[in-house]
């Protein structure tokens, strides 16, 4: 369980990293709003198509430790060639391998816990969770140190340390473990996988819970991507400033994924979804008229409390709907409309920055999240 965390930082640590290095590659590259929106957007479009492939290797094969290994190798390189150059394209380019890295790691760690702890699924996937906060908390802090020094690009090419050497601890520990034990050891059949894929989405639960939580992301990419930029061009704040925010609100995240978890497999999943997603639309309006610095700071932490007190109990909800061993597609369907919508979030988002201001995407990324929240009134009662 705390390998598998663990190794979901140091995802995540490539994915702040890029978050973090954006507004200093739109100044130095002279991109508007809209080009740099398109980093994210390529980032996200990548992890929609890794994701489904990932899904797909983890249920037919079993092999959910070795697919995460893979991941964590992609990320380390493509972070790392991503230092090496200054050409848009190149980096656009990298930023795709990035976010299929990130993404493909979900299906074999989500569906490797969800069967192990079959009866403390909400706990343990919020340790999961945990990781990722750790990561993007820890990430965009020791970048924004990292760049008072180093320019953006050695400190691109640093980044790329964790996840090589996070694959290399689940070579040592893991990988000699990775077996398809749930089908006595023997891959899945096309047609048996297939069948079971169309069985997902024909699902009314499965498709309502998964658009919930793609709308939910939609929010959540355009809150990461546009805050930095907020920080920087209208607050006129230090990098160091900018790393301190998103560190904040990551830590308000670490602090509540564990608690939404235990209580999720207490009392169910639902409200605490429905809850969380109400106070975070909410908190998103008030950032907006929020001037000091300092209660900024606060009210981001208190925003990545609610915001990612969501993430592992849905994932937990849908764990609960599926059957175990159609559970990495499953996750690979979630996290795909999660991609595909978050791919969409930076571009709209950087059109309504460059014609209407920063302060507006604010508005925007609320009205998502309210949709989400009234989305789960329409997901049928839990059943197990």
């Amino acid at each position: 369980m705390f390998l598998l965390a663990l190794g979901h930082a140091a995802t995540h640590w490539t994915a702040a990293t890029v978050y973090i290095l954006l507004p200093l590659i739109k100044d130095a590259l002279d991109l508007s709003y809209a080009q740099a929106g398109v980093f994210l957007s390529v980032f996200h479009l990548s992890s929609f198509l890794a994701n489904f492939a990932s899904g797909i290797a983890v249920d037919m094969s079993g092999r959910r430790v070795l697919v995460q290994i893979v991941a964590l190798v992609m990320g380390g390189v493509a972070t790392f060639v991503f230092g090496l150059t200054s050409l848009y394209v190149i980096l656009v380019l990298m930023v795709g391998f990035m976010g299929a890295a990130v993404q493909a790691w979900h299906p074999g760690a989500i569906s490797y816990l969800a069967e192990h702890y079959a009866t403390r699924r909400g706990y343990v996937l919020s340790i999961h969770a945990m990781g990722a906060n750790a990561g993007d908390a820890i990430a965009p802090m020791v970048a924004g140190v990292l760049l008072t020094w180093l320019t953006w690009n050695t400190t691109a090419m640093l980044s790329a340390v964790p996840a090589l050497v996070t694959a290399v601890v689940l070579v040592v520990i893991l990988l000699p473990k990775d077996r398809p034990a749930a089908r006595g050891g023997e891959p899945m059949s096309v047609k048996r996988y297939f069948a079971g894929y169309w069985g997902l989405l024909k699902d009314r639960a499965v498709m309502v819970l998964t658009m919930t939580a793609g709308f939910r992301t939609m929010a959540q990419v355009g809150l990461f991507a546009f805050l930095p930029l907020y920080i920087s061009d209208v607050m006129k704040a230090s990098t160091v400033f900018m790393g301190a925010a998103l560190m904040t609100m990551q830590i308000g995240g670490f602090i509540a994924a564990p608690l939404a978890g235990v209580w999720s497999d207490r009392i169910g999943r639902r409200p605490i979804v429905f809850g969380a997603l109400g106070v975070t639309t909410i908190i998103l309006v008030g950032l907006t008229f929020i001037q000091d610095p300092t209660v900024y700071v606060a009210a981001i932490s208190l925003l990545g409390f609610f915001l990612f007190a969501i993430r592992p109990v849905v994932q937990s909800w849908m764990m609960d709907m599926v059957p175990g061993e159609f559970a990495g597609s499953a996750t690979s369907l979630m996290f795909g409309v999660q991609s595909i919508l978050g791919a969409v979030t930076p571009i709209i988002g950087g059109i309504v920055a460059d014609q209407y201001g920063l302060i507006v995407v604010f508005y925007m990324l609320a009205g998502i999240m309210l949709f989400a929240n009234i989305l789960v009134l329409f997901v049928p009662r839990e059943r197990q």
